[in-house]
Order: structure tokens, then C-alpha cells, then sequence
């Protein structure tokens, strides 16, 4: 709940008169030291009247403020955006019915419990993405909608947490209670174990919403092509037997086939892989396999079936994939910007296909769960055996599978699991890709990896132990990945890995050594990612250190590289770094930290780093001033001091910096990040700023996260009110002099993001009228009631 406004006024004003009686008291002691003749008179009359007045005038306004603070009603209900809008795919047909039901039981009837339960890819996570979006725009009684995702690999932590940033606490849905549970389940079964109190089937689509989602998804245009095709189109639609999944995949993969012998041909395979094979799913996963069938090449089918080594509902960054696939040799384009571009196009053709799903956001992509239970399913075939993938991703493993299991593997992962110890050593000399991150590694023996002499692909990240293995047997590896590891230090061993085109130890917090010459001997390196390595740590004799510059040098001896992301540590280093056009031009992100005796910066030097994606700064105590020379016409400044690629800027620990002006010129900000400034006053400073140099008139316009903490001297974030169209969530705390944030009364009617801060430090927010201040209310977040579940 919200304090009433003249509530809120009324504590106001009482807080003023404190203060003033503060003051009163403490100049009290004075004027009673000034007192003469026993105490009775004054030295300073004139004074002592006026003072006399002051306390006179404080307690007739206590006096009123104690009448007048006997309220019937102190606070009000906050209203709240109760749910967060899920994408959904705009071809939505034959759920009505069944969404209406739901959407009944849901508002009207007495059922705490609610189970949606189909088959696979017959559309329960589309109805419940329509019901959780429905809340957005229609009355209801629910102060809060929380979406969880529940993978086969149940974490109930994840769960817990989902919920827990949503709310504080969650009362037992009861028949009686005001609290609902909506879940979807493949199985009927499900619905008794989870005491649904009620149940609902979703079926798949009668014929005639069937063919109107085929005819959708294939395209007027194709089906006009040639007289003999809309009739095929029905038999390839009814063949399908109803399944949106199935005839939105294999829409799709028949979206360019203008000639009727090739839907003549797309009905016979349909045909012969249903006769094939029995069993519902396997049924499901013919009608699938005929959208992989129609991939345009071997290569794109391979990358496909490659998804299925991570577990169900994982995120897939995107570049990680192509790293790994360019490493298992498999894109014809093997270095530079071309391999990078060919992936891209690659997951372009395989998300057109709706065989992956693409998150922009955070450039990845995922798997919906169906197609990816048909990839494991087609992985597994003796059709596949020269392939002879091992997905065990996320089962829950607690022990590696038997040494009989590696024998002929090409290609396993049992990343995501609970598997402490690796004793055993199996013989597996065809293995050439091995995901074992996020399993809690603690022990693995020396000799553990001595016959995976084929071995390209070796990812170890997000594990505990230490490097203890002998890594001159992996002769072959061309992608290692120890990246939030806990190790200390960089095996010396691994100079000899000759043939390595990717080194990734981003988040090695606790490194402490990287012998010398390791990254300068790997001279194929391509990709070298040691953002945040050895940060917590600080040795005089690595090059991690103080010696940035012996760090530099060395890698002005990798003249493959194409992607790097480091941490710099003096000048010296940093002057060195720039001299080099292969560095600057592959650096992805950068860290300036401990930079000492150096009271101003010229970030200009950042346009010349034109794939710089993130920028930090950190414990750079001396600094005074982050600055841009304007130098020549204005006109060249935006082109000179275009930061276009710069996304993501953390400031931490700079104590003399401010402000922050010169982001101004990164106009694809999207993400802020400044902490313990103490000096910073302003973020933006506009009269450091010629008008005419800036490229953007309004700035943070792709701007999604703002977060700014112990900030304690920070008044202005900008002086003018801003848009924010793309603000996901601002972040305030302990800044207790921002007074006013830059906000447009008309952002904050739409209610798309959060405000989160201290509920002292919004209540003394000033606001320039009582709309704007109304508008933006139920934005906030008041972080301490939220504090425990962060």
C-alpha cells in the first residue's frame, strides 16, 4: 500500500518541525549561556526575543499538526502491473474454444488448481501465453502474474526464485482462496499428482482450422503457384493430422516449393516415416522430420542436430554456437568475419524453419522442447550412428555413464548435471566434442582425457576444481572453454596445445597466474575471451598485475585473432594496445581497472575499437574527468566520437569522476551501470556539450537498464525529461539527493518497466505535476521490501 498524499504531507511537515526543534534546542544552550541578573534577563535582548518568537511560532505549528493528524484512512491500494507481456507467434487458430473455458474457470469459478494437458506441439504453451496476456488488457482481481518455466530437469530453486522476484509470498491455492495455480502437462497423469481442481485437454485442430494455419504458414503466393498444388497442400495438411506444431514446421519447410513433383514427393516421405515407426511420439516426430529432410545441406542439418547437446529450454548464445561449430570444422568459410557471417546465416535458415527460436534480446537462441525430443530422436538412429551423438544434458546425472558408453561417441554432453568426481579414464578415440560445464566438478583424474586424442570441442566452465589433467593429450583441441571456473592458475601445458583457435577464461575471478609465453605461443588463436580474470587477486609476478604491458606484447604476437575481450591495468598497456590495428579491431570488450596517477582520460580512443561491445571501468581512484577532445569541425565529432557499437558501460569505484557526458555519443546504450562514485553529480551534462555535436537529440533511446547505487552526491541523471522507449528497468539506491528523474509523463501511462529504489527516497521525489507523479506510480518497486529475494 501507498501512503494517502495528505498523509504523506502531513508526515512532511512534521518532519520539518523536527528539524526546526533540532535547531531550537541546540541554539537554546546558547541563549541560556547568555542569560545575566539570575538567569532573569538576556546580554542580547533583540536576540533572545527573536529566538523567543522562533520556539513560540514551532510549537503552535505542533499544536496544529497533532489536531490535524487524526486520519480514518492512511493508505491506499498501489496498483500494480500485474503480468509481463509474452511474445507469441501471430498464427493463432483453433484455441478459442478451450481458452474460453479456461479463461472462465480462471475468473469465475471456484478452482484454486487449474491443469492444461495435450500432447506435444499441440499448442498448451500458446493457450497459456494467451491467458497470461489476456491479464494485460482486461479488469481482474489478481495483483500479480507470475510465468515459470519448468524443464524435465525440475530445479525448484529456479522456481522459487521466479516467483519470489514477483512477490513476497505465495498463500496455498485452495478452492476457497483468491490464488490460482495455472500449469500444462503432456501427460493426464500429472493433473492427480498436482491435485488439479481442474482439468482441461487441448486437441488437435479440426481440419478446417488445420488447413486455414497450413494455408497461413505456407503463403497464398505458393499455393497459386501451379493449378495442382492446393490440392496436395491438403493431403500434406491432412497428413499432419492436426498438429499446430507440425503444421507450422512443416508449413514452413514447404513455404518455397513452387512445382507440384516436389509436394508429390514431401507426402511420399510423410508416408513412409509414419508406416516406419510406432508409437504416438514417434508419430509426432516423422511429421517433423520431413521440415529437417528439407534443409537445404548436410551442414545445416548437422548444426541442428548439434542443438540437441544442450539441455531443454536452455538459452543458446549464439556466438558460442558458432564458435563451436567452427571448431568442429563443419562451415566452409573456417576463418574470420566469413565463418561468423555463415553462422548467422545458418541460424537465420533454421529459425525461418521454426526449427530454433530466436531471442534478440540476448542473441540467442532456444529449442522448442518438441523439436528438440525429434533431434535427439534422429541423433539416435542407426541412420546417424556415423554421427553417434550421447545427449545426456540435464537428467540429473550424478555419475559419468559407464566407460562402455564412450567407446564410440563422437559427440556428448553432460553439462547440467551433479557429477563431482571423473575417475575413471574412458577410451573414446573418436570423441571430438565434450560438454561437461555446470556439473560441480571436483575431482578429475589426471589421465582422465589421455585417449581423446580427436577431442576439438572441450567446454569445462561453471565448475569448481582446479586444473590438474594432462593437456598435452588433447592435441587436437581447437575450442576450450574454462570460463567461472575456480582455478589460480593457467596450466603451462597449454602452450603446447598448438592447434588451439579458441581459449575462453572469462569470470576466472580467483586466477592468479598465466605463465609467460602460454597465450603468446598459441599462435592460431581466433578467439580469446579473459574479460574479469584474476580479479580478485593481485600478484607481483603475473602478468595479470602490474606487468598489462608483458600482457599486451604477448598478444601482438596473435595475428588470427578476431574476438577479445580483456582487462588493462595501466596506460602504459593501454597506449601499447592501441598501437595495434589486429587488437583494435577484434576487441570486444574492455577493462580499464587500478589505473593509478592519472587524473584525466581521453575516451576518444574508444571509437577506434569499432566492435567494442562493453566497456568498464573500475577502482580507478585518481581519475578526475572521462573527457572528449572536440577538435576540427563539429561535423567530424559525431563521426570521430560515434561510439555505435558500445552497448554496455559499468563505472565502479571511480570516486573523483562527476560525471559521465561523453555517453552521450553512444547512441546504442543498453545497458548502465555506475556504482560507488562518490563524487559523481550529474550523469549528463549538457553544458559540456556543444548542442551541434550531438548525433541524437534525444539520448539512451535503445536504453533497456539503468542502475545506479551509492551515488551519494548524484542530483541529475539529465536535465530534460526523456522518452525511455525501450526502458526495461531503472535501479536507484542510496543516491539521496536525486530528487527528480528524467522521465515523459506520456513514457509512463504505457507502464512497460520498473522503478526500483528505497521507498524513503521515492516518497521525496519531486515531481513537475501531480500527472506525471500518477503515471509512474505503479512502476515502483520498493527495494525494501524486495531486498532478500535479489
Amino acid at each position: 500500500m501507498k501512503r494517502l498524499e495528505q498523509v504523506q504531507g502531513w508526515l512532511s511537515r512534521v518532519q520539518d518541525v523536527e528539524t526546526e526543534a533540532k535547531k531550537l534546542k541546540q541554539e537554546g544552550r546558547q541563549e541560556f549561556g547568555q542569560l545575566c541578573v539570575g538567569r532573569f534577563c538576556s546580554k542580547n535582548c533583540n536576540r533572545s526575543y527573536k529566538f523567543g518568537k522562533r520556539v513560540f511560532k514551532t510549537l503552535r505549528i505542533v499544536e496544529n499538526l497533532r489536531s490535524e493528524g487524526d486520519f480514518k484512512e492512511v493508505a491506499q491500494t498501489v496498483p500494480e502491473t500485474p503480468v509481463d507481456e509474452r511474445p507469441i507467434t501471430p498464427a493463432i487458430v483453433g484455441l478459442e474454444s478451450t481458452f474460453d473455458k479456461v479463461w472462465r474457470c480462471l475468473t469465475e469459478e471456484q478452482a484454486g488448481i487449474i491443469a492444461i494437458y495435450g500432447m506435444g506441439g499441440v499448442g498448451k504453451t500458446t493457450l497459456l501465453t494467451l491467458i497470461n496476456n489476456k491479464f494485460l488488457d482486461f479488469p481482474n482481481n489478481f495483483d500479480v502474474v507470475i510465468w515459470a518455466v519448468v524443464s524435465k530437469d525440475l530445479e525448484l530453486e529456479k522456481i522459487q526464485e521466479s516467483i519470489a522476484k514477483k512477490i513476497v509470498g505465495l498463500p496455498p491455492p485452495t478452492t476457497r482462496s483468491a490464488s490460482k495455480v495455472v500449469f500444462t502437462t503432456r501427460e493426464f497423469d500429472v493433473s492427480g499428482s498436482m491435485k488439479a481442481h481442474k482439468s482441461f485437454k487441448v486437441e488437435c485442430l479440426r481440419y478446417q482450422d488445420a488447413w486455414r494455419l497450413f494455408e497461413e504458414t505456407v503463403g497464398k503466393e505458393i499455393l497459386d503457384s501451379h493449378p495442382n498444388i492446393p490440392e496436395l497442400a491438403e493431403t500434406v495438411a491432412k497428413e499432419c493430422g492436426g498438429l499446430p506444431l507440425a503444421l507450422i514446421v512443416v508449413g514452413r519447410a514447404m513455404a518455397c516449393k513452387k512445382k507440384p513433383q516436389e509436394w508429390e514427393h514431401a507426402i511420399e516421405v510423410l508416408r513412409r516415416s509414419a508406416s516406419k515407426f510406432s508409437g504416438i511420439d514417434r508419430w509426432v516426430y516423422s511429421r517433423l522430420k520431413l521440415s529437417y529432410d528439407f534443409l537445404p545441406s548436410d551442414t545445416i542439418r548437422f548444426c541442428l542436430l548439434y542443438c540437441c547437446l544442450f539441455p531443454e529450454d536452455y538459452r543458446i548464445k549464439i556466438e558460442d554456437l558458432i564458435d563451436y561449430w567452427i571448431c568442429e570444422g563443419v562451415l566452409d568459410e573456417y576463418d574470420g568475419i566469413g565463418a561468423l557471417n555463415q553462422g548467422y546465416s545458418i541460424i537465420g535458415t533454421l529459425t525461418h524453419a521454426c526449427l530454433l527460436e530466436e531471442e534478440e534480446e540476448e542473441n540467442s537462441v532456444k529449442m522448442h522442447d518438441v523439436i528438440r525430443d525429434m533431434t535427439l530422436w534422429i541423433a539416435s538412429t542407426t541412420d546417424h550412428e556415423k554421427e553417434n551423438f550421447l545427449a545426456l544434458a540435464g537428467v540429473g546425472l550424478t555419475e559419468a555413464p559407464s566407460i562402455e558408453k564412450w567407446k564410440d561417441v563422437k559427440r556428448m554432453s553432460l553439462m547440467n548435471n551433479k557429477i563431482q568426481n571423473l575417475s575413471k579414464s574412458p577410451i573414446c578415440p573418436r570423441l571430438r566434442t565434450l560438454f561437461l560445464s555446470r556439473c560441480g566438478l571436483n575431482i578429475v583424474e589426471s589421465d582422465f582425457f589421455q585417449s581423446m586424442t580427436s577431442l576439438r570441442v572441450l567446454d569445462v566452465s561453471h565448475n569448481f576444481w582446479d586444473l590438474s589433467f594432462q593437456f598435452s593429450d588433447l592435441v587436437s583441441l581447437q575450442h576450450l572453454d574454462l570460463s567461472s571456473c575456480y582455478i589460480t592458475r593457467l596450466p603451462e601445458e597449454l602452450k603446447y596445445l598448438v592447434n588451439l583457435r579458441c581459449l575462453k577464461f572469462e569470470d576466472t575471478y580467483h586466477l592468479r597466474r598465466i605463465p609467460p609465453e602460454v597465450i603468446s605461443n598459441l599462435k592460431m588463436l581466433r578467439v580469446l575471451r579473459m574479460f574479469s580474470c584474476g580479479f580478485l587477486i593481485q600478484e607481483e609476478d603475473s602478468i595479470l598485475s602490474g606487468d598489462s604491458e608483458l600482457l599486451v606484447e604477448e598478444l601482438l604476437c596473435l595475428k588470427q585473432l578476431n574476438v577479445l575481450t580483456i582487462d588493462l591495468q595501466s596506460l602504459l598497456a593501454l597506449q601499447r594496445f592501441l598501437s595495434s590495428p589486429v587488437l583494435q579491431s577484434s576487441t570486444r570488450c574492455l577493462c580499464l581497472r587500478n589505473l593509478e596517477n592519472s587524473k584525466s582520460l581521453d575516451v576518444s580512443f574508444l571509437a577506434s575499437l569499432r566492435h567494442l561491445e562493453r566497456y568498464h571501468l573500475w577502482n580507478c581512484g585518481d581519475l578526475e574527468e572521462l573527457k572528449i577532445e572536440y577538435t576540427g569541425e563539429v561535423k567530424n565529432i559525431r563521426v570521430t566520437h560515434g561510439f555505435h557499437s558500445l552497448c554496455h558501460v559499468t563505472i565502479n569505484s571511480c570516486s573523483r569522476l562527476s560525471h559521465m557526458t561523453w555517453l552521450i555519443f553512444a547512441p546504442n546504450l543498453k545497458y548502465i551501470k555506475i556504482e560507488n562514485c562518490k563524487n559523481m553529480e550529474e550523469i549528463i551534462k549538457l553544458d559540456e556539450v556543444p548542442a551541434e555535436a550531438m548525433e541524437d537529440p534525444v539520448p539512451f533511446a535503445r536504453l533497456q537498464f539503468l542502475h545506479l547505487q551509492f551515488l551519494r552526491k548524484l542530483k541529475s541523471i539529465y536535465s530534460n525529461p526523456l522518452p525511455f522507449p525501450h526502458l526495461k528497468e531503472m535501479s536507484v539506491s542510496q543516491c539521496p539527493e536525486l530528487r527528480k528523474l528524467p522521465l515523459d509523463c506520456n513514457r509512463g501511462s504505457e507502464r512497460k518497466f520498473t522503478i526500483k529504489g528505497e521507498g524513503l527516497w521515492w516518497e521525496k521525489l519531486q515531481w513537475d505535476d501531480q500527472a506525471t507523479q500518477s503515471a509512474f506510480l505503479p512502476c515502483f518497486k520498493d527495494m525494501d521490501r524486495s531486498t532478500e529475494f535479489e
